[in-house]
């Protein structure tokens, strides 16, 4: 059995991942946010005004739904969605965005800075940003930018102002870096909201406990479903915060199989993929040691996804201790897989899902046909696909 315990421990660590790799004066910065999160998340008018919002704004706990015509399409094990995708906004990005923005807001700061891949948590945190009264500003990837358009738009009606992102892959990983460095010229008066379980201590932490809502009300509601735990729970991984989020509540429990399914791309065999835990070596990025997809100079390589959520060439801290101890198993799904996946559920469930989450609901397809039908998964349904329609649409040519 794993024991987490208090991990991280207050030097940032989860085993050897995590930490501060970042200069001394902005190691300072980060302990003050780590000090003002530990003391203001641990009192009762923090945690009342969290979680009346998330009942009331977002819409929780959101529903687990067995998918029965799809699990009969496939044989085997039964398959349930926990339906993030039914949050405010589409995802479960907005259960960490609103805990940072109330964070922002208590700590005094006059901005917050974020990047975004899909669009999902740039949507999410102007949204809280909106609902709280701070400035909010989102860097973007061109190339997500021209993949996410709808989401850009809810960004600028939110009130957001975007800033696009043209230099190297102009994806994710080059969102970061730009927003990083915006956030540099201010510290003081800026707040970094990431958008994952990522990034310098104590944001991996945060993020994740955040996220723990999801883990927790799946693990109630399948219970009351059931009579039991899921056999399999899974959830796809890019920086990893929907699936820590699912896992968390699971760790101790050893008959509960945690799988994360990372971005095959256009194959592991090829250069086009973020398959980072499958194929990453130990490094740093982006202030933190984890498994990455680097060159021979230690620099990030040019990572791909047709999921715009998961191309990142790292991931979280969290997510390699797991997979070092073993008890979250990595696999990976490809581009087709996904865009099969994708249309499957649509045309079988009517349930239209993020690119993002496809990839959790191919692999649960192929893994159900493999298990008898006493056994069970449940799939975190991270986000919906409104975002990917037109895109999706287009390349399939529909």
């Amino acid at each position: 059995m794993v024991q987490l315990g208090a991990m991280p421990g207050k030097d940032g660590f989860f085993g050897e991942y995590g930490g501060q790799i970042i200069p001394p004066p902005l190691i300072e910065i980060m302990n003050q946010i780590n000090d003002a999160y530990d003391e203001v998340s641990a009192t009762s008018a923090f945690q009342d005004e969290l979680n009346d919002l998330l009942v009331h704004y977002v819409g929780r706990p959101s529903p687990i739904f067995y998918s029965k015509r799809l699990s009969d399409k496939i044989g085997g094990a039964r398959i349930y969605l926990k339906r993030e995708d039914l949050n405010h906004t589409g995802a479960h990005k907005i259960n960490h965005c609103l805990g940072e923005a109330l964070l922002a807001k208590h700590m005094g700061k006059t901005k917050v800075l974020a990047e975004t891949g899909a669009g999902q948590h740039g949507v999410a945190l102007a949204t809280a940003c909106a609902l709280v009264g701070i400035e909010c500003e989102i860097h973007m990837g061109e190339i997500d930018i021209e993949k996410e358009h709808p989401n850009v738009t809810k960004m600028k009606i939110l009130g957001a102002k975007l800033v696009p992102v043209g230099r190297g892959t102009r994806t994710l990983k080059d969102a970061v870096d730009s927003a990083f460095e915006e956030y540099l010229k201010d510290p003081v008066n800026s707040f970094y909201a990431i958008g994952s379980v990522v990034g310098p201590h104590p944001f991996p932490k945060m993020v994740r406990d955040f996220q723990m809502v999801v883990g927790y009300e799946a693990r109630i509601q399948f219970q009351e479903m059931e009579g039991k735990l899921p056999d399999m729970v899974t959830a796809c991984v890019g920086g990893g915060s929907n699936a820590i989020g699912l896992f968390t509540a699971f760790m101790d429990d050893e008959d509960v199989e945690m799988v994360g399914v990372e971005p095959a791309g256009k194959g592991l065999d090829t250069p086009d993929h973020a398959a980072t835990l499958t194929l990453g070596v130990k490094g740093a990025i982006h202030g933190f040691k984890c498994y990455n997809l680097q060159d021979k100079d230690g620099e990030p390589l040019p990572v791909y996804s047709i999921a715009s959520g998961l191309d990142y060439p790292g991931v979280g801290p969290q997510h390699c201790y797991l997979k070092d101890m073993k008890r979250v198993r990595y696999e990976s799904v490809d581009d087709a897989g996904c865009l099969d996946a994708f249309m499957t559920l649509s045309q079988v469930e009517g349930i239209i899902p993020a690119l993002e989450s496809a990839h959790a609901v191919a692999f649960a397809m192929s893994e159900a046909a493999k298990m008898g039908s006493d056994k069970t998964i449940l799939v975190n349904l991270s986000g919906r696909g409104d975002k990917d329609a037109d895109f999706v649409a287009d390349k399939l040519g529909l």
